[in-house]
């Protein structure tokens, strides 16, 4: 399958200092993408020029098959920043008409997106209410719609979630599966890893500018699992510590997490217990979450900058 966004070898430098450093992305139509790193990676920079808010230094962006134009692609993009652009002063209404409006659609046109989309969030009553007299919860999913009501193909999302509670929070979730499933593409920037294991088909990491990881969410949890193990049985307590083929890293009369020796093959270490007189009532390897996978990257690369692009 052709990418939808295709990022080579981008390079974008501030002043002397590299803001993304040779990063080369594939993302598929109908993809939630997660874009992930540290404060001050370069997840920001790499987003503005997709946008077109910023040009690379040097590589090539393409969209939709075609190199990408920012004055005709930009308005199949949808893009929600994490720092909230909404009008403090403007009414509801005339908020989300007035963005519909810049991304191309007329004004009949915008009016009636926008009282299906605030029917699907419970919105109708905000029409005439001040931008400025909402929650943050409650501007948030403004701020979602205006970035969404146009039908980009491409949909950018950074921090969608932040001052939302559990049920609003769904309610965005399940708009952006059916975006998606829909066939928009859409790029998911976050610091919540269980969003991301929840929510993400394939995530890349950045840091320092590079990328460092990218792939699947379950293949990167593959690739970076440390052999530890979940069991629950009896005779546990009785086994050699001295002798095994194994580390243990938590232990209860019944349930043990250990770490088994490199070498040994999963099904050996099942036999050994086994040969050990353990009775099993649960073997399973324990993967790593995306959380501990970004900690022990990120902590195992050099120091992010100090500032943020």
């Amino acid at each position: 399958m052709a990418a939808h966004l295709s990022l080579r070898h981008l390079l974008k430098y501030f002043d002397t200092q590299k803001a993304v450093d040779d990063i080369s992305l594939e993302i598929e139509k109908g993809q939630i993408f997660g874009l992930l790193g540290p404060n001050g990676a370069g997840k920001t920079t790499l987003i503005r020029m997709i946008t077109g808010i910023f040009y690379p230094d040097q590589g090539e962006i393409y969209f939709e098959g075609k190199k990408f134009n920012p004055i005709k692609d930009v308005a199949r993009i949808g893009y929600m920043p994490e720092e909230r652009g909404l009008y403090k002063k403007m009414k509801v209404g005339e908020q989300a008409l007035y963005l519909a409006q810049l991304k191309g659609l007329s004004k009949s046109e915008a009016k009636g997106k926008i009282e299906n989309w605030f029917g699907r969030f419970g919105m109708e009553s905000w029409w005439d209410k001040k931008v400025e007299d909402l929650s943050k919860g409650m501007g948030q999913k403004l701020q979602f719609v205006t970035t969404v009501l146009h039908d980009p193909s491409l949909i950018i999302l950074d921090e969608p979630f932040s001052g939302l509670d559990p049920v609003n929070s769904n309610l965005i979730k399940d708009e952006i599966f059916r975006l998606a499933k829909e066939g928009a593409t859409i790029i998911f920037s976050t610091h919540r890893m269980e969003q991301v294991e929840e929510i993400c088909n394939h995530i890349a990491l950045v840091n320092k500018g590079k990328k460092i990881l990218d792939g699947t969410v379950q293949e990167t949890r593959q690739q970076h699992k440390q052999n530890v193990f979940q069991i629950e049985g009896e005779g546990l307590l009785k086994i050699d510590r001295a002798s095994a083929p194994f580390t243990v890293l938590k232990e209860a009369e019944h349930a043990f997490t250990i770490q088994r020796k490199e070498g040994l093959s999963n099904n050996a270490l099942l036999q050994y217990l086994i040969n050990e007189g353990v009775i099993i009532h649960s073997f399973l390897e324990k993967l790593p979450s995306l959380n501990e996978i970004f900690i022990r990257l990120v902590e195992d690369s050099p120091a992010t900058r100090t500032f943020e692009h």
